[in-house]
């Protein structure tokens, strides 16, 4: 019965603090990741109501890319006339 008594008290005062230490450098990490993926959650959620005008966007990058690949045929045409006109 002794014994018991011995290994009860080595369990509570040796073995418990080695658990609880081991479990909290268990715990806090995990709780550090918890908040930095409830973050990148909460700007995720942030950035993709940014991100419902995006069609409109391209669309009117589309025409400006068609506009100028125009106007720089254009040139390039031009510029090809006047270099075939001086002879070079």
């Amino acid at each position: 019965m002794f014994l018991w008594w011995i290994g009860d008290i080595v369990l509570v005062f040796v073995v418990l603090p080695i658990v609880v230490v081991l479990m909290n450098r268990i715990v806090a990490p995990v709780n550090r990741i918890r908040a930095t993926v409830d973050d990148i959650l909460h700007h995720g959620v942030i950035l993709t109501g940014k991100l419902d005008n995006v069609p409109e966007l391209l669309a009117v990058t589309d025409n400006a890319v068609k506009e100028i690949a125009i106007g720089a045929t254009r040139y390039v045409k031009r510029v090809g006339h006047l270099l075939g006109a001086l002879g070079v």
